[in-house]
């Protein structure tokens, strides 16, 4: 009996050792399945401008792919300026320098940093209207502004270009009504006006999808109230780069051209949702994403 109980506990043991070997590989494994600990939480903060959203999702969606949490926030310029002021917005897409958000940038600067150019033309804004209007000049507008019902149709109040336009509407003495709204309520007064063939005038900016869609043009501006050419400039908060440097030197190495940036901006305009269509965009432009994430 004493054998046999004795073979019975050696069996016993030999069968909670294989069980406890078999576990500990199972945690092994669980432990290897687990996914690596995020990076850490960047905060985009955007307008709802075309090229910002493009360029925001666009960036969302590669960190993402990175492990980084992503954070975007949509704003108009002057409470997006003060959140990357105080550090709750880490990086903003959209800055255009050195005159439509000279303001803000001469404001702030010292808790800024400049990541650099990333679209790589010059930047424009200016009174935009279609082709068919029979008009060259601002200073035109005002002897024909009951054919615009004497509004120039803009954007959100805080918007540089919306400063410029106010001052080119003193400047030439136009008597006109900058109208406030946003990008998309401009845009959607544009489409119906120029369905009728109708005229209208619009605050304009390139890089910007409208100008494939419709054929517009800019009226000169000889008084340089929306000044010259333009650059569109990364800025972030100044602490974000030591807190987050892997994040703050691709973003540094982030260009777009005309084309890139208007094929990105294209899927959104025909209803695509700015992240499947960051998707889209990056999978058919693999080596330059590449490009710019590699160390």
């Amino acid at each position: 009996m004493r054998r046999h109980n004795g073979w019975k506990r050696l069996i016993l043991t030999g069968m909670i050792a294989v069980l406890m070997i078999s576990l500990m590989a199972g945690c092994s494994t669980d432990q290897s399945n687990k996914p690596a600990e995020g990076k850490g939480t960047v905060n985009i903060g955007y307008v709802n401008w075309a090229e910002c959203i493009a360029a925001s999702n666009l960036w969302k969606v590669i960190l993402e792919d990175q492990n980084y949490t992503v954070n975007l926030t949509q704003l108009d310029v002057a409470p997006l300026f003060v959140g990357l002021n105080k550090g709750d917005i880490d990086v903003f897409m959209d800055a255009w320098l050195p005159i439509t958000h000279q303001t803000y940038w001469n404001e702030y600067k010292d808790t800024l940093e400049d990541y650099g150019i990333w679209y790589q033309e010059p930047a424009k804004i200016g009174i935009v209207v279609p082709k068919y209007v029979t008009l060259d000049s601002i200073a035109q507008l005002k002897e024909n502004g009951d054919k615009f019902e004497k509004k120039i149709i803009g954007i959100d109040a805080g918007a540089g270009i919306m400063k410029a336009a106010a001052a080119a509407n003193k400047k030439y003495a136009l008597g006109f009504d900058v109208v406030q709204g946003s990008e998309p309520a401009m845009m959607a007064a544009l489409d119906n006006a120029y369905a009728k063939n109708e005229w209208i005038a619009v605050t304009g900016w390139s890089p910007h999808w409208m100008f494939a869609k419709y054929s517009l043009k800019y009226l000169d501006d000889p008084e340089k109230e929306f000044g010259e050419a333009e650059e569109i400039h990364i800025v972030a908060n100044n602490q974000f780069s030591g807190k987050q440097p892997d994040v703050a030197a691709m973003l540094k190495k982030f260009k777009m051209t005309d084309a890139q940036i208007g094929t990105l901006e294209d899927f959104i305009n025909n209803g695509m949702q700015p992240s499947e269509a960051a998707k889209k965009w990056i999978a058919e432009n693999k080596d330059t994403v590449d490009e710019w994430i590699k160390e």
